[in-house]
């Protein structure tokens, strides 16, 4: 299956396609012909309004413009956009004002004085100021609209390739989220290749270090292989794409696959001496640890399949597939792994029992479990007093947690995606945004709809433009809350109509047309003076708080023309007192050379208008803040009758799916925490021994996300899965602990005995499973990518934590709870 792996890092499905959000935001993207862009920036050190950086500039921009994939009627750039001016600048009857349209810059400057005339058209020009050139004058952006995000990271390179031809002081960097999250991609298969081999490699090594027998340990590796091959082909097979999240899956079966089979290895090489028959040993064995292992499994099972509750897709996906790889190691450990085992020759088993003398005959890690024991039990009222400070501490720290994420914070700081983030948005109003579209709401007069359609009845004409017509009007009365029924849709199909009926009935069909055209021209409500002042005044307001650097918007088309039409002075540069005005500067504007923007920012109905707010953060925090403030505004001014607001736009979106996966995992934690904590009291058949397994899971989960909260780690998407990780792995060494101290208590009949037992042989399995499991997630830390990083480090210090708490927190609980006098000898038991 592997062949048909399929790559998918677009944030936008972190929700799925029937969210009102994502469908809106689609929609909005259709109603106003907008495409996902990149930003290439040229930035020079001084002025670079130069011929020769302008000559660059333009040379670049023809360029991009062979390059397939990317939409050449809608990329922007000093080459390609035009300079509005008065056609003379003697003109004194404003009604003579005739408006010129050219290009800004339809070839390169020669000289300098033709460079500064650019620099000075574009101070005049607010739809370029601070977007296209930069307010400081030192850099020069173009958009790069693509016709698919997944091209992207192609397009860049081409752009890359392109720049690295030339001889230039100026520096080139390309960003925006498309780049950033396909690159991510890009970097993440290569990063899927690298990480799980050397995870491999890693938990090989330990192994051997460990058991000094090469037959023995490719039991293990072979399980892991097999579980995270068989995983992975399955999730590709049934046509799931690999999202980041899903891509983690390889690193993570492969620790998470030999945990059980370090416990049988380890508990085998404890217990097999020379001439011991292994079918025996191995059955003595697996009558020991199946039961542990078995609800070790399933617990951790549970944890990931706690995330199939989550409303995030690949959050479902990644939890659903971890949750059966589980499932299917321990199924593939306790049949293969003894059948392997009871195959070997009786000298490669005499050579295991060898090198397990000689490795604890230097006593390291035996000699630190026999302290750490006899300490625990020692100490234990200290050692209490200190879990519940941390825990208190903890808590407070988780109180500081704040929910963020952006990403282009996926690469480190010093990847050329970060640095030209931080660059381009140190010069231009910024490199991310949000749009707030405002929608007209107001239903069409039902009195002209009865009057439109008694004149449609009288028309007897069977053609299938008649037809269509009859259709659109039926389509529109089941729901005409979608669309405004006169509409220019429905003046072409009356036009349509016009050219198929008799003579008799051409009289009525220019009824038609008459009121259709009066009732469209009435409904246009983004031509109404008022409400473009109301969405100036809130440009304005939204400037004033300096949580954007420029918003766009419908209005600088309007005043910008309606200046040229006037005087040309900053005096004119206002909105036209009547709808009339406004339609005249919005048909002025559309005899430019690019017609199509101004349905960027309203739609062809005049239903619709939104504004392009530039962001210098991509923060889910940043435009939380925005979105707050706008609402605020909003509830102080309200929109004038009939008109609502909605938000859309990547970042947006971002936020959205945030909090879903938020709220999410809060449920998915609760719910499996409830039903782990019920398996642990069905499993020991006691309350008492239910609770006591639940505590260092408890304590971990508090401990990790109280450092999250102290150390100020914004709460982003691999954060938020930890979780489910660390209540699924926490639990496995409470679950061991508690059951041998159990049986061993049973055998001695004595807890203290029990103890001291529990701190050779089974303290040592647990011990090597979290390192084993530790180490296996530290190749994570050469990735470049900041989200593998992030959980390699955690994950690393979840199981080092959990392991720890266990060791120290449950015999510590067991000695206070006991009526018995128990001690630990903390000499090495030879």
């Amino acid at each position: 299956m592997m062949p048909s792996l399929q790559i998918d890092t677009d944030p936008e499905n972190m929700l799925s396609k029937e969210a009102p959000a994502r469908v809106f935001h689609n929609q909005t993207k259709s109603n106003f012909l907008i495409k996902d862009m990149i930003v290439v920036g040229i930035v020079s050190n001084s002025n670079i309004f130069t011929p020769e950086s302008l000559q660059v500039v333009d040379k670049l921009t023809h360029e991009i413009l062979s390059i397939d994939g990317v939409i050449k009627e809608d990329l922007l750039s000093l080459s390609v956009v035009d300079n509005i001016t008065q056609e003379s600048s003697n003109i004194t009857d404003s009604s003579a004002s005739i408006i010129r349209f050219e290009y800004l810059m339809k070839q390169a400057p020669a000289t300098l004085q033709a460079s500064k005339n650019i620099q000075d058209a574009v101070q005049r020009l607010p739809m370029l100021k601070n977007t296209l050139v930069s307010g400081d004058n030192k850099a020069i952006a173009i958009y790069v609209p693509i016709k698919a995000k997944d091209l992207s990271y192609p397009i860049a390179e081409k752009i890359r390739a392109f720049t690295a031809t030339y001889t230039t002081d100026l520096n080139f960097h390309i960003t925006g989220l498309p780049i950033a999250e396909d690159q991510f991609g890009y970097e993440m298969f290569v990063q899927m290749g690298v990480a799980a081999p050397l995870a491999g490699l890693a938990i090989f090594a330990l192994l051997w270090y460990f058991f000094r027998n090469i037959p023995l340990i490719i039991a293990p590796m072979i399980v892991a292989m097999a579980t995270v091959i068989i995983i992975m082909g399955s999730l590709i097979g049934f046509g799931f794409t690999v999202h980041i999240m899903s891509s983690m899956i390889a690193i993570f079966l492969m620790p998470i696959a030999v945990v059980d089979s370090v416990h049988i290895l380890s508990e085998f090489a404890d217990r097999f001496k020379k001439g011991d028959n292994a079918n025996d040993v191995v059955t003595q064995v697996m009558s020991h640890l199946y039961t542990p292992m078995l609800f070790t499994s399933v617990t951790s099972a549970v944890g990931f399949y706690s995330l199939i509750l989550t409303p995030i897709p690949p959050v479902k996906i990644f939890g659903a597939f971890i949750g059966t790889g589980i499932l299917l190691a321990f199924v593939l450990t306790i049949t293969f792994i003894p059948a392997y085992i009871s195959r070997l020759k009786p000298e490669t088993l005499e050579k295991l029992q060898v090198a397990i003398i000689r490795l604890e005959a230097k006593g390291t890690l035996s000699s630190f479990l026999t302290k750490l024991g006899a300490f625990s039990v020692s100490k234990s009222k200290f050692i209490l007093v200190t879990f519940v400070a941390l825990f208190v501490v903890s808590i407070q720290g988780i109180t500081r947690i704040e929910i963020n994420d952006n990403p282009v914070n996926w690469f480190k700081s010093d990847h050329e995606i970060r640095i030209a983030d931080k660059v381009l948005n140190e010069h231009f109003a910024g490199t991310y945004d949000a749009w707030l579209v405002f929608t007209n709401t107001k239903k069409t007069s039902e009195k002209s709809y009865e009057k439109f359609t008694q004149i449609l009845s009288t028309i007897s004409n069977e053609s299938d433009e008649a037809k269509a017509l009859q259709q659109f009007v039926k389509q529109w009365h089941k729901s005409p809350q979608q669309q405004a029924f006169f509409s220019q849709e429905l003046l072409m199909l009356i036009d349509d109509l016009s050219f198929s009926i008799d003579e008799a009935d051409q009289n009525r069909v220019e009824q038609l047309i008459t009121l259709t055209d009066a009732e469209f021209n009435q409904s246009k409500v983004f031509l109404d003076p008022n409400l473009l002042a109301w969405m100036s005044t809130l440009q304005n307001e939204l400037l004033q708080t300096e949580l954007v650097g420029k918003v766009n918007g419908l209005t600088d088309i309007v005043k910008t023309v309606n200046r040229e039409l006037n005087s040309g002075e900053a005096s004119d540069f206002v909105i036209p007192q009547s709808a009339n005005g406004v339609a005249q500067t919005l048909l002025q504007y559309q005899s430019s050379h690019r017609p199509q923007d101004l349905w960027h920012f309203v739609t062809k109905d005049y239903q619709q208008s939104l504004l392009w707010l530039q962001m210098t953060s991509g923060d889910n925090q940043h435009t939380t803040k925005v979105v707050n403030w706008v609402k605020q505004y909003i509830d102080k001014n309200p929109l004038p009758a009939g008109i609502n607001y909605q938000w859309a736009g990547k970042s947006y979106l971002n936020i959205v799916w945030q909090d879903a996966m938020v709220n999410g995992m809060i449920d998915s934690l609760i719910s499996s925490f409830v039903i782990v904590f019920l398996m642990m009291v069905l499993l020991f058949r006691s309350l008492k021994y239910g609770i006591l397994a639940m505590l260092p899971l408890t304590f971990t989960i508090t401990m990790i996300y109280g450092l999250i909260g102290w150390t100020g780690k914004a709460y982003d998407m691999p954060i938020a899965v930890l979780s489910a990780l660390t209540l699924g792995l926490s639990i496995d060494f409470a679950i061991h602990f508690l059951q041998r101290v159990r049986e061993l208590e049973k055998e001695t009949q004595s807890l203290s005995a029990a103890l001291t037992l529990m701190f050779n042989e089974p303290a040592r399995a647990i011990s090597r499973n979290a390192i084993v499991i530790a180490i296996g997630f530290t190749p994570l830390l050469l990735s470049p990518l900041m989200p593998y990083i992030t959980v390699g480090v955690f994950l690393a210090s979840i199981m080092a934590l959990s392991a720890l708490v266990t060791l120290v927190l449950l015999p510590t609980l067991m000695t206070l709870f006991s009526s018995e006098s128990i001690a630990i000898n903390s000499k090495k038991d030879n």
